[in-house]
């Protein structure tokens, strides 16, 4: 779409269309991240798409389940440790298509 009109403004219509993705809906990739974390592991979870409330909810879920701390920020969820097996279960039973990435 173009336009002259130098007042004329897109439509913004993913933004919308994101935040009502039912969980089904969701793509969900889980790995194992160790860059800049000093060698250390935490098990990445990215591809969610809705509201940062929701997403703090999910994480805090995640995280009591594990048993560790992590952290949820710009969509993705940080999960303290090697758990991208009981990460991939876990979302899989709250209805997530997921998938294990990276080796």
């Amino acid at each position: 779409m173009y336009s002259t009109d130098p007042s004329f403004t897109y439509p913004d219509e993913t933004v919308a269309s994101e935040e009502n993705l039912t969980n089904a809906q969701q793509d969900l990739r889980v790995q194992l991240d160790k860059k800049n974390r000093g060698g250390k592991a935490v098990t990445l979870i990215t591809g969610y798409y809705g509201s940062e409330d929701k997403l703090n909810t999910l994480a805090k879920m995640l995280k009591s389940k594990c048993g560790v701390g992590g952290a949820a920020k710009d969509g993705e969820i940080l999960i303290q440790g090697d758990f991208r097996d009981k990460v991939v279960l876990l979302l899989q039973k709250e209805g997530y298509k997921v998938k294990k990435s990276g080796g």
